[in-house]
């Protein structure tokens, strides 16, 4: 066993000791006191859905209205039986939208044809959003904030594609067109694509992946192709900029994400804002990262530690796609990198390259990801996972989903509190049981207090000593809860949890054990 697993599985067990430990002492304490619920694990539960080259969904471009809906609530319901808590929803993946969007054309990943809307009418977006709230997961809305066209288009542009309408501010870069940061324009119409969003969906988060410059292209005779925004350049220069080409670059996307970061609060300030760079800033950080590791910083022109150390998201996932015995880059080493670097306490939650558990005889065996997970769970300051991608949950390798839902996703989690976004729990809600005169089942109705609405209820249900926790959805008034064992002294407890993951006092009431 190498060095980093075996440190990975000495800090798990650590780790677990503690949190059983604090659950025995929760229990301990209710039998005495008969009021004092065990504490629900804190975890951000992601998993990323590329609407780009069909990859998640829609399955393949050109399907009915109806088989688009029917393929996401199958993910929706899959991330749900996988006690996932969160879904990243690819909703601009080239200038184009999977929503209705009133400055760019329908997505052709959608209808098979870019412009062309889905026949009968629907907004997948706001139909995602309703969705999932209804299962109790957050709706992050993805966005790629450059690219303009993937080398996987095969429909015309429609008329109101950038490509047409500002050809000026879009560059052909190899096989892909990409819209160059270096125009003001180009950075403030991707603020305005998702301010837009963020104003009229109800969603979680906003999501920015690792696509800011593009990664390099090579010619024929395998040379690097340089990005062409001589013209922009220039520009800058007469205006009498004195920043180098790769600084102005980079400059260019600070500019973005600062902005973007600014945007979100001012419209919605619970609207979380996530970023997932590439897993490694720069060859050498840590000192054990490889010198010949891709360099980000570099050739995408992302200072992603700068994003962290300013605190200019409220959530940041390095995409750690590699295993934990890779010696020169290892999910834990990075991991650990990636969370001192967070100076204003920022989430860290980690991405996972689920798709490399695939059967292949290079591909990873199941175990490699609970390990990471369990790696996740023992660094201080990462809280939780995302994973690449939801093809993977809905046709898993090596059995996953079912070794995931036996082992470390065994219960529910709720996502952890952004405390500097909302610190304040909501009220504790109005709990009143009583009994269902065909099932002799228990019924527990909520009734919400003040005017913050509930984003979830915690409920909590003792049998005995045993404590089971669920996690409903916020919509959600009127529950069911099993007769309990006869002459047990049960309770039920229920509390509020607000958009920002804020939790109130429970409400503890006591079940009735007989009919």
């Amino acid at each position: 066993m190498s060095k980093n697993r075996l440190l990975v599985l000495l800090l798990s067990l650590f780790v677990l000791a503690g949190f059983d430990t604090a659950c025995g002492r929760s229990q301990a304490s209710s039998a005495q006191t008969l009021t004092s619920p065990p504490p629900i694990r804190r975890e951000f539960r992601g998993v990323w859905v590329a609407s780009v080259e069909n990859i998640d969904w829609p399955s393949q471009p050109g399907l009915s209205t109806q088989e688009q809906k029917d393929e996401l609530l199958g993910i929706l319901d899959r991330a749900v039986a996988l006690r996932l808590n969160a879904v990243i929803l690819q909703v601009r993946p080239a200038a184009d939208a999977l929503y209705a969007s009133p400055y760019e054309p329908w997505s052709e990943y959608l209808s098979g044809r870019m412009g062309r809307a889905p026949d009968p009418w629907y907004d997948p977006l706001e139909f995602a959003v309703t969705e999932a709230h209804k299962r109790g997961l957050e709706l992050h809305a993805w966005f790629n904030p450059y690219r303009a066209r993937h080398p996987s288009g095969k429909s015309p542009a429609s008329a109101n594609h950038i490509s047409r309408t500002h050809p000026e501010l879009v560059k052909r870069y190899g096989s892909m067109l990409w819209m160059d940061p270096g125009e003001p324009a180009v950075r403030q119409r991707t603020v305005d694509v998702v301010l837009d969003v963020v104003r009229r969906y109800d969603i979680d988060g906003v999501h920015i992946d690792d696509y800011f410059y593009p990664y390099k292209e090579k010619d024929r005779r395998g040379r690097t192709i340089e990005f062409p925004d001589a013209t922009s350049w220039r520009k800058y220069i007469r205006s009498g900029g004195r920043l180098s080409r790769d600084d102005w670059r980079r400059a260019n996307v600070d500019s973005l994400i600062h902005q973007v970061y600014v945007g979100i609060k001012a419209a919605k300030p619970w609207v979380k804002f996530g970023i997932s760079p590439f897993g490694v800033w720069r060859p050498g950080y840590p000192p054990a990262t490889s010198v010949n590791a891709f360099d980000s910083f570099a050739e995408l022109y992302g200072d992603s530690r700068k994003w962290v150390l300013n605190g200019w998201g409220d959530y940041f996932t390095p995409q750690l796609y590699w295993p934990i015995d890779r010696p020169e880059l290892s999910f834990p080493v990075l991991l650990k990198w990636w969370v001192e670097q967070n100076a204003k306490g920022r989430h860290i939650w980690p991405g996972n390259y689920l798709d490399k558990v695939n059967g292949t005889p290079t591909g990873w065996p199941a175990q490699e990801l609970l390990d990471q997970i369990a790696a996740t769970r023992a660094q201080p300051g990462a809280t939780g996972n995302v994973y690449f991608s939801m093809r993977s949950f809905m046709f898993g390798r090596d059995n996953l989903p079912e070794k995931l839902v036996a082992g470390p996703y065994g219960e529910k989690a709720l996502v952890p509190a952004s405390t500097w976004l909302d610190s304040l729990p909501p009220l504790a809600p109005i709990v009143r049981v009583g009994r269902d005169a065909t099932s002799g089942a228990n019924t527990v109705s909520i009734q919400p207090q003040g005017s913050e609405p509930a984003w979830l209820w915690v409920v909590r249900t003792r049998i005995g000593t045993d404590w089971t926790t669920d996690v409903v959805p916020g919509l959600q008034r009127f529950l069911m809860i099993p007769r309990p064992v006869i002459g047990a002294a049960d309770e039920v407890a229920v509390s509020a949890v607000d958009r920002n993951g804020n939790e109130s006092a429970p409400v503890l009431t006591g079940l009735s054990a007989t009919p």
